[in-house]
């Protein structure tokens, strides 16, 4: 299993400095994370809506030990929504924010990452558009989902993130069903214990069902994160049997991941969201799109071998 191997990699200094320096990891990297800038992804935003893609759109970096970093984080998300806001693109394009990147982690991260997240949650309501808190490490969860809560007295669209392969998640999606929140479903991508999560991919992608069920037969909006074609075409049916339209769900996928499945899918008139990312810290985003496909993996290294 390579994938926990990836996982451990991505936070070590040694290999972050060993895979930045390596000449074609820009070339690979720019097929998942296509720009650093608001400016850069701008032409990004506009050619995938005029597609017939929606979007969200996450600002990567994790790495937060200062109060003035999670104050720029939040300053770089208004930055975008202002630019969404210019594009008027309000409807097309949400944003996904990882809570770590507020403070989480800091001392009284909790109150900091809220009291930074919530004007960017404001500011996107102002332009008809909302924000996914993505999900992380099993021990920030507890923290995240609190914050959601408190987010959606005043801002019910605000979604959140579940990942199929923790324990806990059956319990997590019948009560965010039963609240009709936004729901996105991934299988997970976080180097967990076995105490606290399926470690097989089998019993992952049975997991996955039984919660995608829940969502659908729920009183939410299900978001459906995956690759995974089998559990796309389950998806379909399990939408269909719970009555739901297309316009009550929706499909997410990685930018640079499939492209032709998420043209495929709004040909087909279904809500395709593309997930896209774009920063300069982009080593632990990067390195878990390596480990939770083995396809990626070998795209990086046939590039490395070939371009080396």
């Amino acid at each position: 299993m390579l994938g926990p191997v990836i996982l451990a990699a991505s936070r070590s200094d040694r290999m972050r400095r060993l895979i930045s320096a390596a000449p074609v990891t820009k070339q690979v990297v720019d097929r998942f994370i296509p720009g650093e800038t608001v400016d850069d992804i701008v032409p990004i935003i506009t050619d995938l809506t005029g597609k017939g893609l929606e979007l969200t759109m996450d600002v990567v970096g994790e790495d937060i030990t200062t109060p003035e970093q999670a104050a720029a984080a939040r300053d770089a998300y208004l930055l975008l929504i202002d630019r969404i806001k210019d594009l008027e693109l309000g409807t097309r394009v949400e944003v996904s924010v990882k809570l770590s990147m507020f403070g989480q982690a800091l001392p009284g991260g909790h109150e900091l990452a809220l009291a930074n997240v919530r004007p960017v949650v404001e500011a996107a309501a102002a332009i008809g558009t909302t924000v996914t808190l993505d999900a992380e490490d099993h021990t920030t969860l507890d923290s995240m989902f609190a914050i959601h809560e408190e987010l959606r007295k005043d801002f019910p669209q605000t979604g959140c993130v579940i990942q199929a392969y923790l324990f806990r998640t059956e319990a997590d999606a019948r009560r965010l069903a039963a609240s009709g929140s936004r729901v996105r479903l991934v299988k997970g991508a976080y180097k967990e214990p076995a105490e606290v999560a399926y470690q097989n991919r089998q019993e992952i992608d049975k997991a996955y069902v039984r919660v995608l069920r829940t969502l659908m037969e729920g009183e939410g909006y299900p978001m459906i994160g995956s690759h995974d074609p089998r559990l796309i075409s389950i998806g379909q049916e399990l939408a269909r049997s719970a009555g739901r339209k297309p316009a009550e769900y929706e499909f997410q996928m990685l930018y640079g991941i499939r492209s032709d499945e998420h043209l495929r899918l709004a040909a087909e008139g279904h809500r395709m969201r593309v997930y896209t990312a774009y920063g300069t810290d982009w080593y632990g985003y990067f390195m878990r799109r390596l480990a939770e496909k083995p396809a990626n993996l070998r795209f990086f290294v046939r590039s490395m071998v070939s371009k080396g």
